[in-house]
């Protein structure tokens, strides 16, 4: 009896330390952050002069405000500003109908990392929200949150935590 209770056991070991955990995916690349307006060179084809492709992440970010649109401590709800650079990039999500995009949502180093995951995706969900409301289609944008993880400034002042608290519009290619 105790022989056979030892064999079940090792058999339960085995099998349970044969299940691994599932890798995680790779996290995407950090998010370019030039995010200075310019204008769009004469089109050759299938790309501008300066060899940007009309609807690219490249293109987006040449052609809009910013990509980019920052919250308070705490706050995922669109202000003034952002509802302006927002509005700038709905306009352009319009002109390209075929395009789809990332939203990221990101905090400051400040908080937990749950807190901080969920904070990410009101704040990136905000921004969607706002972007379907301006006639985007929902089904073009995706969500996700980085919380924490990817600062676009190092440091650990209200500087560096105003820049960090952002949702990023990230055009798929």
């Amino acid at each position: 009896m105790k022989l056979s209770t030892t064999l079940l056991a090792a058999t339960a070991l085995i099998a349970v330390a044969g299940c691994s955990k599932k890798r995680p995916e790779t996290l995407p690349p950090a998010p370019l952050t030039d995010t200075t307006p310019g204008q769009a060179a004469p089109s050759t084809g299938n790309q501008y002069a300066d060899g940007i492709v009309p609807g690219s992440d490249a293109d987006f970010r040449r052609s809009v405000t910013s990509n980019t649109v920052n919250f308070a401590v705490d706050m995922y709800d669109i202000d003034p500003q952002a509802r302006t650079i927002l509005d700038n990039q709905a306009a352009w999500l319009a002109k390209n109908p075929n395009v789809r995009a990332t939203i990221e949502g990101h905090c400051d180093e400040r908080g937990t990392r749950e807190y901080n995951l969920a904070l990410g995706d009101r704040r990136a969900n905000a921004a969607k929200n706002y972007l379907a409301a301006r006639g985007i289609s929902p089904d073009r944008l995706t969500t996700i949150s980085y919380g924490k993880e990817r600062p676009v400034a190092m440091g650990s002042d209200e500087g560096a935590y105003a820049q960090n608290r952002r949702a990023v519009t990230v055009v798929m290619n």
